[in-house]
């Protein structure tokens, strides 16, 4: 039995991806082809950096299919998917960030569809669709909480999980519904230890109907496994350690976010751990990774269970 690279599903026959999967993701039956290395994927990404609509400071590169969708090539204009190869400061980043997208998705956090993919040597990237092209490739905008906070880029920790609520309540066509997204978002960003959720990894979406909505969710890893101890990028109750599950419920009061329903959130990341674990267990980080992840959202769900 192989791994789906894509879902994490088993595989028969050691396949790499379901075939179904794959058609989602990039509507062909055959996994498109990469035809270059880590090392040509940096000076490409180093070309790029500035051209391209995206944030962040992990080597990135804009691909498209090719004509006869068989092979992903490099766009630094037009892309409709954004590839990240291996770091060449922290390791095993592709494989943390697909995992921790998967876990999002498990408790209904809407995310774009990706992968992980080999390049011709061998290593490992993450690939995920643009969620701000509509179908006919046109640009969808997309506003940074940064920027709708005023700041510019150099205070993108310089906000707090409440800050994000008053963003999204002022600047959503639909706040009410948006801030349980906002809600769900934040606490999973917290249980799964992403020390990175800054200003500038939420944003506002407007759909092709004009709808101003919270973003899929992007950029999603956990950072501990790389940076021990590492705390919040935005405080929740003017905290960024040492929360407790009324830190979770205040916030909630805070969203204006009915008890019941901030209860049913919490009970659904607890109830998500035994899934969790097996999705962990099944995922492409080395064994030490897997484990030291697996404790991290022990510990997460035993705080808010308490």
């Amino acid at each position: 039995m192989g791994t789906c690279a894509i879902c994490l599903g088993s595989t028969s026959r050691d396949a790499e991806y379901h075939e179904a999967c794959i058609a989602a993701l990039f509507g062909t039956k055959v996994m498109p082809g990469i035809d270059v290395g880590l090392s040509e994927l940096y000076k490409l990404a180093a070309k790029m950096a500035g051209k391209m609509s995206i944030s962040g400071v992990q080597e990135k590169v804009s691909l498209k299919l090719s004509s006869d969708k068989s092979r992903l090539v490099v766009a630094a204009v037009g892309g409709r998917y954004i590839l990240k190869p291996e770091s060449s400061r922290f390791s095993c980043l592709p494989q943390n960030e697909h995992l921790t997208m998967r876990l999002a998705s498990l408790v209904g956090i809407d995310v774009p569809r990706f992968a992980l993919v080999r390049l011709n040597d061998g290593s490992m990237a993450y690939v995920i669709a643009r969620f701000d092209r509509s179908r006919d490739g046109a640009k969808l905008p997309v506003e940074d909480f940064c920027q709708l906070a005023g700041k510019p880029v150099r205070d993108k920790y310089a906000g707090s999980s409440e800050l994000c609520v008053r963003i999204l309540r002022n600047c959503a066509s639909e706040p009410l519904v948006q801030l349980r997204s906002l809600y769900r978002l934040l606490l999973f960003s917290w249980w799964m230890a992403n020390g990175d959720m800054h200003l500038k990894n939420f944003s506002i979406l407007t759909t092709p109907d004009a709808v101003r909505r919270l973003s899929p969710a992007y950029d999603l890893v956990c950072t501990r496994l790389v940076i021990p101890d590492d705390p919040l990028a935005l405080p929740v109750g003017g905290r960024k350690k040492n929360l407790t599950r009324r830190s979770w419920l205040n916030l909630a009061e805070y969203c204006e976010l009915p008890e019941r329903a901030a209860e049913r959130l919490i009970a659904d990341q607890i109830n998500a751990l035994e899934p969790s674990l097996k999705l962990i267990s099944d995922s492409f980080l080395p064994d030490e990774m897997k484990e030291a992840y697996r404790q991290i959202v022990m510990d997460n769900t035993a705080i808010l269970a308490g």
